[in-house]
């Protein structure tokens, strides 16, 4: 498929001394997916609508908003080789975090009748700006299904692929799920501390579901607002998962936002499949920082969903944290004691995994 004798604004100056020809990811036929209100903010890398304001939303959050965590470009291509152009909106090198996970870029390929697997990372140097580097590597020159995740931390301004000159290119396959997947909450629902951007309990769980993820997780900013319920309401989705507990910065914060923020999107959308979560690392919460109010928190989430399912709700789920990163080294699980690492997200995993299929398959 010749895209550019369809559209002349997808032509590029040529191939490069290389043999690759770059084109950008917001063209057809990529299909960028991650970013919930992407037409109405006019093609933004912005992960909430730009009309919100601080009377609505705090400003941590729409500072994070335009991070690129869920975000992804998916496409087919028979290429023998990606190469991925990036330019970052700004660098988000952590001391906790692998730069792989905030910085890179991940990419995943599925051969015809295989399953999506990982294929390579970008993984940018110190302080780096403009990123160019291969990301992806197909030998026996298959039309493969390609998944690029974006850095979960930071933003970008522009990404191009490039690919083989006379490679073909092709629209992705619809996915299974009709729907987007989407997750609200803390610097753990952004993906603090993945090794790499897929290694989040939210994409491993959107990969197994074959679902788009759309990822509303602002580090220490996931507060609760109203006005972020609402605009979730008015979205299309398969299932919500919300997982704020840990950015209420006080039980009194949880129990005057929890319910009425599940309340906000459950009468928008009365059938929509919601899957509750209370904080996955409670044991190092009690040890480290506080032990009286922890288990509190618990139960104010958990009436949420008792109230919810003592009221007829038939599709609302709720998971205990403590459950989440097992009973066999727990403490393996995170780089601080609060942040899951590759392991505490995989727990993660799969402990909802079971909960969201089954609210998925109840959906009426």
């Amino acid at each position: 498929m010749d895209i550019t004798r369809i559209d002349r604004n997808f032509s590029t100056e040529g191939a490069d001394e290389n043999g690759f020809l770059f084109r950008d990811v917001k063209l057809p036929p990529f299909r960028i997916e991650g970013l919930a209100w992407y037409d109405e903010n006019g093609g933004e890398w912005y992960r909430l609508p730009k009309s919100f304001t601080e009377a609505e939303v705090n400003a941590g959050a729409l500072r994070l908003a335009g991070h690129t965590s869920g975000v992804c470009v998916r496409f087919r291509s028979d290429s023998p080789l990606l190469v991925i152009r990036a330019k970052l909106a700004n660098g988000c090198d952590m001391n906790h975090m692998p730069r792989t996970g905030s910085m890179g870029f991940d990419t995943y390929r599925k051969s015809p009748g295989g399953r999506l697997l990982h294929n390579r990372t970008l993984r940018p140097d110190p302080g780096a700006v403009e990123v160019e580097a291969e990301c992806g590597k197909n030998p026996d020159r298959l039309l493969c299904d390609w998944v690029i995740d974006f850095p979960l931390y930071g933003g970008v301004e522009k990404v191009e692929i490039g690919l083989q000159e006379g490679s073909t290119i092709l629209p992705p396959r619809p996915h299974k799920a009709p729907h987007p997947v989407l997750f609200y909450g803390s610097s753990i629902t952004q993906g603090g501390c993945a090794s790499r951007p897929g290694n989040t309990y939210c994409a491993m769980l959107c990969r197994e579901l074959d679902a788009e993820q759309v990822n509303l997780g602002f580090s220490g900013c996931g507060k609760g607002e109203i006005a972020v319920a609402r605009a979730i309401g008015r979205l299309e989705l398969s299932a919500f998962v919300m997982d704020y507990d840990h950015n209420a910065p006080s039980p009194e914060h949880l129990e005057a936002t929890h319910e009425p923020f599940f309340r906000a999107v459950r009468e928008a959308q009365p059938e929509l499949p919601v899957v509750i979560l209370s904080m996955c690392d409670i044991r190092s919460y009690v040890l480290h920082t506080d032990k009286e109010t922890a288990p509190a928190r618990r139960e104010i989430i958990r009436r949420t969903w008792e109230h919810a399912v003592d009221s007829g709700d038939r599709n609302v789920y709720f998971v205990d944290g403590e459950t989440l990163f097992g009973k066999r080294m727990y403490d393996a699980c995170t780089v601080d004691g609060c942040h899951p690492n590759d392991l505490g997200f995989y727990r993660m995993f799969e402990h909802v995994l079971p909960v969201l299929k089954k609210a998925l398959k109840g959906k009426r």
